[in-house]
């Protein structure tokens, strides 16, 4: 390229780069690489604010009246008194150029709310519970329905159609489900969201009551409490369930039909085609025994219709979590 400059100068550019051989293209970008652009200082505006009226508005926007008001506000307000430093556009740049360009206004602070981890190994240590609404027989009408789900088994111990969401039935509910399951002190977490019946006193007595530890899902993240929403789905996609209950004695009717299907007969996809029933009183490993049984005889009697291996039910989870460490330590 500095055989290309020198002869330029002579023969020109476009004659230097044919007799050399190299591209006019690559000529000039290398002649722009080796420019080096001077950053230039821009002169000061004979406008432009002296450094005393510079600290003079900026110790006007750090006052105590206007500390946590917008430059719009300021500027407002200064006006009617009688007041004038600068123009808006000027506050924002005075700010700007002292690193305070945020948000000035008294807000309120959102608590940052810890991520739930919680591990269930068998049934009974880690419950989930929320309330769905079911739709009444006019517009804006419901019925409320509190469903208890054990995660680890997604057995249901305990179920409720009210006519109001309440923190006085909710904890009815939660005692009778933990007196039916013989639940004893520091056995069981129970899971929730943040409404006002799962944060309610009367439920949060009772919970320390019975040695029972309780969380919560963090604001706005479904996430925290999948189990019971899942559970929730599985209800509301059936065939048989309504566009809308004719009244609160339809909607007990069908749950009386659901729940005890759902606990007994449902093969549940996330616990290997095992029923909540069998994994929550103990008999899926007797069930999961019998199945390879099964399996063992369909592939001696007929070895060519499984190609790969020793045909195997479907495996259930070990240990169940809701929002396992990112660190790898829940696997």
């Amino acid at each position: 390229m500095e055989a290309v400059s020198e002869l330029a100068g002579t023969v020109g550019i476009f004659s230097s780069c044919e007799a050399i051989g190299v591209p006019r293209s690559s000529f000039y970008r290398h002649r722009r690489q080796k420019i080096v652009k001077v950053p230039q200082s821009r002169p000061r505006s004979h406008r432009a604010l002296s450094e005393d009226e510079h600290k003079k508005v900026l110790e006007v926007l750090h006052c105590r009246k206007y500390v946590d008001k917008a430059p719009r506000q300021v500027y407002a307000s200064l006006l009617d008194e009688g007041d004038y430093l600068c123009s808006i556009r000027t506050m924002y740049r005075i700010l700007a150029s002292e690193e305070e360009l945020r948000e000035r206004r008294n807000q309120l602070r959102h608590p940052v709310y810890e991520k739930p981890e919680l591990l269930a190994t068998g049934p009974n240590q880690v419950w989930s519970w929320d309330i769905t609404k079911l739709k009444g027989p006019v517009k804006w009408t419901y019925y409320y329905l509190y469903v208890i789900l054990d995660i680890f088994s997604r057995y249901v111990p305990g179920w409720m159609v009210a006519s109001r969401e309440s923190g006085v039935l909710a904890k009815r509910l939660m005692e009778d489900s933990c007196r039916k399951q013989g639940i004893v002190k520091g056995q069981l977490t129970i899971h929730a969201d943040r409404g006002s019946s799962m944060k309610s006193k009367m439920v949060a007595n009772l919970l320390a009551d019975l040695g029972v530890t309780k969380t919560h899902s963090r604001p706005y993240v479904p996430d925290d409490n999948p189990f019971s929403e899942s559970q929730f789905k599985t209800m509301k996609y059936r065939p048989d369930f309504p566009e809308r209950f004719g009244c609160i004695q339809d909607a007990r009717l069908l749950c009386r039909g659901f729940f005890p299907w759902y606990n007994t007969e449902h093969y549940h996809s996330g616990l290997g085609l095992l029923t909540p029933a069998m994994v929550h009183y103990g008999s899926a490993d007797q069930i999961v025994q019998n199945r390879k049984s099964v399996l063992l005889k369909a592939y001696q009697a007929h070895p060519e219709r499984f190609v790969r291996k020793l045909p195997e039910p479907p495996s259930r989870p070990k240990a169940v979590w809701i929002n396992p460490p990112e660190n790898g330590k829940g696997d």
